[in-house]
């Protein structure tokens, strides 16, 4: 018994140096949009990579870049626009062959819960009893670039540009109006649908682009294999099943 307790410490030992070495927290800048979805998905890829830890940065897609460019510790960039991913492809900070597609969302006008006088067009945005409305700020936020370019498209923009209440994020758009401090505001069907009782959608919006979200591993990332796992289970069964129960859809 004596004889073989070292080489059972032995073995335990480097057992535990080897879950040690393949340990690793990953880290996810990801879209304000995808906040309760990937909270909600992380466990079970944590479970398939044991020893792994997903670490989530949310916020609005170009701050997040502007973040990776300041030299911020990042594995995995998922933005809400194609844009944004574009930027960091030319960037240099992801490449063109690692970027996926996962999911896409749609466009919607939402008013609280208890307004009397929902919107029926868009065109019902520009008359007087609608005030403000919260949207993205288009140079910084995709939610904010999808509106303004519907607006424009539709010559409404500068009638609306006047009422609006610049969004940091999409969630902050949902929370001006859930708040009742704006008359209405535009978000993303998954946004306005975790707020059932607070707000509801007057509208769906058509976008001019498809609104798609990539996801890719940071070219620079210490932990690059693992990155790119990551963006490949966003497309397996499992989460795709975990991102449709928060309403997005296929790519």
């Amino acid at each position: 018994m004596s004889n073989r307790m070292p080489r059972f410490i032995a073995l335990t030992l480097a057992a535990g140096l080897s879950v040690a070495a393949h340990a690793a927290d990953l880290t996810v800048s990801a879209a304000a949009s995808l906040t309760n979805a990937f909270k909600d998905l992380a466990p079970a890829f944590e479970a398939a990579n044991l020893g792994t830890r997903l670490q989530f940065n949310f916020a609005a897609s170009g701050p997040l870049l502007q973040q990776i460019a300041k030299g911020a510790p990042v594995d995995v960039f998922a933005s809400a626009d194609q844009e944004t991913m574009d930027q960091a492809q030319a960037q240099g900070f992801v490449k063109m062959a690692d970027r996926r597609n996962f999911v896409s969302n749609t466009l919607v006008v939402i008013v609280p819960a208890g307004s009397a006088r929902p919107p029926a067009e868009l065109k019902a945005l520009t008359e007087a009893g609608t005030a403000r409305i919260a949207i993205g700020l288009p140079a910084s936020v995709p939610v904010g670039r999808y509106t303004k370019g519907v607006l424009e498209a539709e010559g409404l923009w500068p009638a609306i540009e006047p009422k609006m209440i610049g969004a940091q994020s999409v969630r902050q758009a949902l929370d001006y109006v859930a708040r009742g401090e704006v008359d209405a505001g535009f978000v993303y069907a998954t946004d306005a649908a975790l707020m059932p009782d607070k707000v509801k959608v007057a509208l769906t919006v058509n976008t001019l682009k498809p609104v798609l979200y990539p996801a890719a591993p940071i070219a620079a990332s210490p932990n690059a294999a693992l990155a790119q796992r990551f963006v490949e289970f966003l497309l397996t069964p499992v989460a795709q099943s975990v991102l449709a129960r928060y309403g997005f859809g296929k790519p």
